[in-house]
């Protein structure tokens, strides 16, 4: 059975910023299964842009690096791939993860017109609606 990881050791993993730190996280993930959760994800995401400056192109090479390891296990594999798609597409991340989510819906409402227009400009499959503006 995997073990699940709070955002700091994924970040730990990826950043690089704490030898001693990433070693001890290096070794964990070469011990055995390892849970990636949503929510720790779209969170580190957010770490990795705002506090370490990740460009987008950084972020998405990493998180794919991330996705190839043996050991990691994604909680909802299928969403984060087409989330990922749909970042490198241009969408923030976050919002890219919120739209992968609701995929089986029939149209996704936000008051965030710059959304909106980013959604649009990706092709993103789930229409991004400004109903409520």
């Amino acid at each position: 059975m995997p073990r699940a990881i709070d955002t700091n050791i994924l970040v730990r993993l990826i950043a690089r910023d704490d030898p001693a730190q990433f070693e001890k996280v290096r070794r964990l993930f070469e011990s055995g299964p390892v849970l990636v959760l949503t929510t720790v994800l779209l969170e580190t995401g957010w770490v990795l842009r705002s506090a370490f400056g990740f460009s987008p192109e950084r972020l998405a090479a990493s998180l794919e690096a991330l996705l190839s390891l043996p050991n990691v296990e994604l909680e909802q594999e299928d969403l984060v791939i087409d989330a990922l798609a749909l970042f490198r597409a241009g969408l923030d991340f976050a919002d890219a993860i919120h739209l992968a989510g609701a995929r089986e819906c029939d149209e996704f409402l936000s008051f965030d017109a710059a959304l909106v227009k980013r959604a649009q400009r990706s092709a993103a499959e789930l229409p991004v609606v400004p109903k409520l503006l």
